[in-house]
């Protein structure tokens, strides 16, 4: 079969983040089969995968505004000068055949993350600079353009989680839902797992940890967004025994004062980015993420994965995997946060009979849909016979 050329578009091509890794692996897996692959970012990080061509486009430090209407005028000029069979947008671009929306309009995140921000002045605050910031009004008029334009009515919107999807199809009444699907993200089913009992009980001897003590861990880079403040304020309504770990992120400072301001500064340890996220998780008890707002958390997914038992919030779009007596509705309340962490900590682990997770089959997730997506459109196109 001829070879296809692929573009897929996002402001930096690495592996650290959620939505960057998916690129990734999106871009690798459509070069191993064969397609001629140009990855167009504003800068490339690390060796790019075997067979894919980053088209580095520059974002000039003009400011957050700047660089996003810099990067979607540079994707598209190049667009126009090349040829491609198939474009697949990861970011704020329009010019292409496929759209993943990986979080949901600026107004619902704007909304929903307002409390994360504190009360009172700190709130008014945050309020007045959103409202005058000139990246909030790029962002809007980016996101007009790519869900409300004329030219947008030919690309087919992937959402990352049904939740993103009625997030989008609220904020833009004009879109035709049929033209909008939802695809889950999933982790690596091999790399995150139950890990063996010895294994578990080398990484704990190894931080200090007695049988005894139930480590309850959380894993994002925003603290106050995942809700770290409402982690700490439940830590402290649990007994000595409890401890917290949180991986990623930078800068607990701020944290670290409120722990030690409610007594649970010994009890709290920031982990910074963990190269063994799944010994990570295998070394905890009770995973939670209170978070104010997540289109689809992957440290939820990982953290059931490894066969924890998993506490979020229902502003999580990957919340959908977690039972129902886990989730929590208000990412604010410490008391139930703490309430729901000892529960969860008192069930029976996998070794005394809980149910393994098991990935669900009736939720299209990983990079299959896509690669279905391409070959489709490949053939509508003439490409493929």
């Amino acid at each position: 079969m001829p070879q296809a050329r692929i573009a897929l578009t996002m402001p930096r091509l690495g592996l650290y983040g959620g939505a960057e890794g998916f690129g990734w692996r999106l871009a690798q897996i459509l070069a191993a089969q064969g397609h001629g692959v140009d990855f167009l970012c504003g800068r490339a990080e690390g060796t790019p995968p075997a067979g894919v061509r980053p088209v580095v486009l520059g974002r000039p430090p003009l400011g957050r505004a700047l660089k996003n209407l810099w990067f979607a005028h540079a994707v598209e000029q190049h667009l126009q000068r090349e040829g491609y069979d198939v474009v697949i947008g990861l970011g704020r671009t329009w010019s292409q055949d496929i759209l993943r929306v990986g979080g949901g309009p600026q107004t619902v995140f704007n909304r929903l993350t307002e409390a994360a921000h504190g009360a009172g002045p700190a709130l008014l605050w945050k309020r007045l600079r959103r409202a005058l910031s000139p990246s909030s009004a790029v962002i809007a008029w980016l996101e007009a353009r790519q869900f409300d334009a004329p030219e947008s009515a030919r690309q087919h919107i992937v959402c990352v989680s049904d939740l993103v999807r009625d997030w989008l199809l609220a904020a833009h009444p004009a879109l035709d839902p049929a033209r909008v699907s939802v695809v889950y993200n999933r982790p690596d089913l091999d790399r995150f797992a139950p890990l063996p009992p010895t294994r578990r009980a080398e990484l704990r001897a190894a931080l200090g940890l007695a049988d005894s003590n139930v480590v309850v861990c959380t894993a994002g880079t925003n603290f106050a967004l995942k809700g770290v403040g409402t982690l700490i304020r439940a830590l402290a309504l649990l007994p000595p025994r409890f401890c917290l770990a949180v991986a990623g992120g930078r800068g607990p400072g701020r944290w670290l004062k409120l722990a030690r301001e409610l007594g649970v500064e010994g009890r709290v340890r920031f982990a910074g980015r963990v190269a063994d996220m799944p010994g990570f998780y295998g070394a905890a008890d009770v995973f939670a993420l209170p978070t104010y707002y997540d289109a689809c958390s992957n440290a939820v997914l990982e953290a059931l994965a490894c066969g924890l038992p998993s506490i979020s919030s229902s502003r999580n779009g990957s919340a959908v995997f977690v039972p129902q007596r886990h989730i929590l509705s208000d990412p604010e309340d410490a008391p139930g946060l703490a309430r729901l962490i000892e529960a969860a900590a008192a069930e029976p682990t996998q070794a005394q009979g809980r149910p393994a997770f098991v990935w669900p089959d009736d939720r299209p997730c990983g990079l299959a849909p896509y690669l279905r997506m391409v070959e489709d459109l490949l053939t509508a196109k003439g490409v493929r016979a």
